[in-house]
């Protein structure tokens, strides 16, 4: 099996606890320290989970620590990343990839001028949802895919989330925040996206914490809460997108893909697993087995794919993609600004397929160079 990947955690919030339940679930990831700015909330995190808590230069200066996972908030991705890198460590961030377009290409430079990796969420596209939804598009299950909708619509993560402040913040939003969900996967099933058209609105400038030691607590929004988009792909498909935290409810399917031949309906882009269906011209709607993606992933699988790999810095969950997808949601702002149609500037290969496999599988296969990158045809 070889020795586990070695991760140094940066940011002990709600969301390290998924990242530290999938580590402790597999050998190939071991948790050598967490950091946070909050102390106490790091020592909290380490005596739960058995790993030792260190202060942020003690953690990026340890021996043991080959990646650095930054689950702090958008807006201190860069300073995280470029420290950790200037430490010689791979960086694995939490989306969005940073903040800004700006900032996550200095990052994937100076990792490139070091020699190491770059990673970046959601690695939920490598679980047997999205994984077999993807099978089902390549082996020509709906024919050529011409369109696609996909919809994210709550009321807001404030109802429950006790420290909210970040998603109204720049760097936050709905489609910063839930919309590397849902573009990752459209680029894996219809690749890279090349123009947007978008509209985006604010219809509240503060929002209540529902819960928590600050429930009624007001936090300013300074970002748009509603966005629709027009998503072009380099494929000839076309998205139409809808983030919303003024949507109380909706029935919407998360994602919906139509071909020429059929229909394709797409389980929740922000699990791993689901239930996909299929609907050929002139057939019944039927459910697909799994045939492919990760069984029982959980977030983090992405640095497990890097351990998978034969430098164990290549991971599907790449920068790559990650920094594209930055890139087109915020294209979709500006396009929502200047009322127009605008060109997503960068592109990015498909990664390869996820084979159907446990995520703790003995033996495994070399997992992140079974194929290579897809170009989705057009």
């Amino acid at each position: 099996m070889g020795e586990p990947l070695r991760v140094g955690i940066v940011g002990c919030g709600v969301i390290s606890e998924a990242y530290l339940t999938t580590a402790a679930s597999t050998s190939e990831l071991e948790v050598v320290a967490v950091a946070d700015l909050d102390r106490t909330r790091a020592d909290a995190t380490a005596a739960r989970h058995g790993v030792r808590a260190l202060d942020l230069p003690a953690l990026l200066a340890h021996d043991d620590v080959e990646w650095v996972l930054d689950l702090t908030t958008p807006a201190a991705h860069e300073e995280v990343a470029l420290a950790a890198i200037a430490h010689g460590r791979s960086v694995y961030n939490e989306k969005p990839l940073c903040a800004t377009v700006e900032e996550a290409h200095r990052v994937v430079e100076a990792a490139r001028a070091a020699g190491v990796a770059v990673g970046g969420a959601p690695d939920t596209v490598l679980g047997t949802g999205v994984q077999t939804a993807r099978a089902a598009v390549a082996s020509g299950a709906i024919g050529r895919p011409v369109a696609a909708t996909a919809t994210m619509a709550c009321g807001g993560h404030e109802a429950w989330h006790p420290q909210p402040d970040f998603y109204y913040a720049p760097g936050g939003g709905p489609l910063l925040d839930m919309g590397p969900y849902y573009l990752t996967t459209l680029v894996h099933l219809l690749g890279p996206v090349t123009a947007v058209q978008g509209l985006a609105t604010r219809p509240r400038t503060h929002r209540t914490i529902g819960q928590g030691p600050r429930a009624g607590e007001q936090v300013p929004v300074g970002v748009a809460t509603h966005v629709t988009a027009l998503v072009e792909h380099a494929s000839g498909a076309v998205t139409t997108l809808l983030m919303s935290f003024d949507a109380p409810a909706s029935l919407a399917r998360p994602i919906e893909v139509h071909g020429e031949e059929g229909s394709l309906l797409v389980p929740d882009p922000n699990r791993f697993d689901g239930e996909v269906r299929v609907h050929a011209r002139g057939d019944e709607w039927r459910t697909l087995p799994p045939s492919a993606g990760y069984r029982d992933a959980g977030r983090g699988v992405g640095l497990v794919d890097a351990a998978r790999s034969a430098d164990r810095r290549t991971t599907r969950a790449s920068a790559d993609v990650a920094l594209h997808v930055l890139d087109t949601m915020e294209t979709v702002l500006r396009a929502a600004d200047a009322g127009t149609r605008l060109e997503v500037a960068s592109t990015c290969d498909v990664p390869p397929p996820v084979p159907l496999t446990d995520l703790d599988a003995p033996g495994r296969p070399d997992m992140a160079r079974t194929t290579p990158p897809t170009r989705i045809a057009s």
